[in-house]
């Protein structure tokens, strides 16, 4: 998962960038890249044994570090289609089973 939406950063940066809260200093496309790319180094680091323990909580840290985006997405799509609107709600509970489950891979290898 991390791999293909880590690679959709850089493929189809604008969705990501429409996110990324305005309060950031900076350019919202870096944030997107930036993120991008540590999507990309994560779901790397969970596929190799050696470094999947070191992965998991780089995946912890990251699911935490996007929240703050995930937030704004519903915040900014209140006036979008209704659809839309769950699917955003929808991304913020669904944070927990990615961090659980990213916290048991770091706990079993």
């Amino acid at each position: 998962m991390l791999l293909g939406i880590g690679a959709l950063h850089f493929i189809a940066p604008k969705p990501f960038d429409g996110i990324v809260p305005a309060e950031l200093p900076g350019s919202a496309r870096t944030y997107t890249y930036a993120s991008g790319v540590a999507e990309i180094a994560i779901g790397g680091m969970l596929l190799a044994p050696r470094t999947r323990r070191a992965g998991a909580l780089a995946a912890v840290a990251l699911y935490v570090s996007v929240f703050p985006a995930n937030v704004n997405m519903v915040r900014l799509w209140k006036n979008k289609p209704l659809p839309m609107r769950l699917a955003a709600l929808a991304r913020l509970p669904l944070q927990i089973p990615m961090i659980t489950q990213a916290l048991k891979i770091y706990r079993q290898s």
